[in-house]
């Protein structure tokens, strides 16, 4: 996945009560609900910096899921719902309109999950990605002394039992590919108990860990026992249908667009960036297979070229190492062109995709530093290639992911993608306003950004201009039009897996190994694939609309640096704070 996806779980609220309304200013309206859910949710407070809540250690603690919960949060929500809604835009300054934008996005969302497509009663791996990065976040993010955090881990470990229990009370039936999803990530967190924190255990504490990871691990085995033979027999739909979908398209992108206007559009630019690929394959086809002479033929023109490109690959060995060499590569280049300031300090690290996220991860993501403490250092994941792989699986995916892929997946994700994206977020003040468009940011924005620094580093002909790179960004730019398809198609449409797999293969020339993986993921999620597309556009037309307000004035360096300061928001509300207009 290129998506520089945070990696923060549903956040289950177990808020008490009804939430009264003083008259506050604005700011302690958005400080309220960003600590409150914070609490509400320990694995994502530890994410984020957020550690303790009253008096209360939230690293010790896991979500709490049970239905006295749950409905708390329908409380909680609605009654939110409600304040936010009597103030008035006249009354908030753009950035103050931004942050309502973002809290009624996320209400919106949090009662849909809650009320239609309920999650919680139907996807056993909300369940076991929770306990991963539960268990892993404090691992990897050194918030504390290792010690200490170790006895995080270890507490949170003892609870499993109890989390899987509630866990199978409330899951009523699950989709296949859901469930099977969730045992594998399932193994994924058995992994990690068994070997990785059990290795990395202080020695003081080696006991303890050891107890009750036994427990733990005990727990995890059953539960995907339960998966296996008894949830397994309960089966469900994993399509939202169109009514659902549009409700979450809606909270989820904050686009003036509906589905249908956003398909349309997506499968008129289909056949224009296929034109233009055309167009950019002849010259290089006729380099390389000059004795073909079948220049009307789009797809074998096309995918010939393509497929020469695919020669030049990595080997799994080499992998990781070439994407930290163009991760050091596009740094330089962003200096050299003065594209945008960068991060002053350099806390991102390469590494491996964690095990117990692999069935959404199949290629990487990004993970940024936590909003409350961004020296901690921000997260570029490389998901490996399996060793039992065979080798036909094997080479599908690295000619998909080959020399130039791999450079434009490194942009897209770190430089100058989402890793400078975020560096400019965790900058964001006041701190309730950081971690509101840290955790709740909106998908357009933050995707959209990534697919359009990509475009800008070879407009500022990064790699001189080459037309193999140019052509793999519009073999992306095909994904990308692909996934929103493939989204809206499937969730409302009733598109099938052979018109998927044609749509990806024949038409948008992916290999087959990325587009079984694609079908996987269009299957486990629903409105994140869209995000890419429709704020790929908006970022597009934004920097227009700037550029002719400032005329002879205008300086691409200034309108990034001033786009991306706010973090996270809507389109719309990115619209109003560049032109101080409400």
């Amino acid at each position: 996945m290129r998506r520089a996806l945070i990696v923060v779980p549903l956040l289950v609220l177990a808020s008490t009560g009804c939430v009264r309304k003083p008259a506050t200013p604005f700011s302690r309206v958005v400080e309220e609900f960003v600590y409150e859910s914070l609490a509400f949710s320990p694995v994502g407070g530890t994410q984020v910096g957020y550690h303790v809540h009253k008096g209360a250690k939230l690293d010790e603690l896991l979500d709490d899921l049970s239905e006295t919960s749950l409905n708390r949060q329908r409380v909680f929500y609605k009654n939110f719902e409600e304040r936010i809604e009597g103030i008035k835009p006249e009354s908030l300054s753009a950035e103050d309109n931004a942050d309502k934008d973002i809290i009624a996005a996320q209400i919106a969302y949090q009662l849909f999950e809650l009320d239609e497509a309920q999650t919680y009663r139907h996807n056993p791996a909300y369940y076991v990605e929770l306990l991963g990065n539960a268990l892993y976040n404090p691992f990897v993010l050194d918030y504390a002394p290792k010690a200490e955090r170790y006895r995080h881990i270890i507490s949170r470990l003892r609870k499993i039992p109890g989390f899987l229990e509630v866990a199978k009370k409330n899951l009523a039936d699950s989709p296949d590919i859901w469930n099977a999803t969730a045992v594998e990530e399932n193994e994924g967190n058995i992994g990690l108990v068994d070997g990785l924190l059990r290795a990395g255990a202080p020695p003081e504490l080696k006991d303890a860990y050891d107890r009750a990871a036994a427990r733990a691990i005990e727990s995890l085995r059953g539960f995907n026992e339960y998966l296996k033979n008894d949830l397994s027999k309960r089966k469900s739909d994993w399509r939202l249908g169109k009514e659902r979908y549009a409700h979450k398209f809606n909270a989820v992108l904050g686009t003036k667009l509906t589905p249908e206007q956003l398909l349309q559009a997506a499968e008129e630019d289909v056949k224009e960036i296929r034109r233009q690929m055309f167009q950019l394959s002849l010259p290089l086809h006729h380099k390389w297979y000059p004795t073909h002479r079948d220049p009307v033929d789009l797809n074998l023109i096309v995918g010939e070229t393509l497929a020469k490109i695919g020669d030049k690959h990595a080997t799994p060995q080499t992998y990781f190492a070439d994407a930290r060499r163009d991760l050091d590569e596009t740094r330089e280049f962003v200096r050299a062109k003065n594209l945008l300031p960068l991060p002053s300090q350099d806390n991102l690290k390469v590494i491996e995709t964690p095990e117990f996220m692999r069935g959404a991860y199949a290629v990487g993501g990004f993970v940024p530093a936590p909003a409350l403490e961004p020296k901690l250092g921000a997260f570029y994941w490389i998901t490996p290639i399996p060793a039992n792989w065979p080798r036909e699986r094997v080479e599908s995916k690295l000619r998909e992911y080959n020399f130039y892929s791999l450079k434009l997946l490194t942009i897209h994700e770190a430089m100058p993608g989402h890793y400078v994206q975020f560096e400019f977020a965790n900058a964001v003040k006041p701190e309730p306003r950081r971690v509101l468009r840290a955790v709740f940011g909106n998908g357009p924005y933050i995707e959209g950004w990534a697919v359009y620094a990509t475009g800008l580093m070879l407009d500022e002909v990064y790699l001189g201009g080459s037309p193999e790179l140019r052509l793999t960004f519009q073999k992306q730019l095909l994904r990308m039009l692909a996934n929103t398809i493939l989204d809206i198609r499937l969730q409302t449409l009733g598109m099938s897996d052979d018109e998927a797999m044609d749509l990806m293969v024949n038409r948008t020339f992916q290999e087959k190994e990325e587009a079984t993986a694609k079908l996987r993921r269009a299957k486990l999620t629903s409105c994140q694939l869209p995000t890419y597309y429709t704020g790929w556009r908006d970022w597009l037309r934004i920097r227009e609309q700037y550029k002719k307000t400032k005329g002879a004035g205008f300086r691409l360096a200034e309108f990034h640096e001033r786009a991306l300061k706010p973090g996270a928001v809507p389109m719309p509300a990115l619209e109003r704070i560049l032109t101080n207009v409400y």
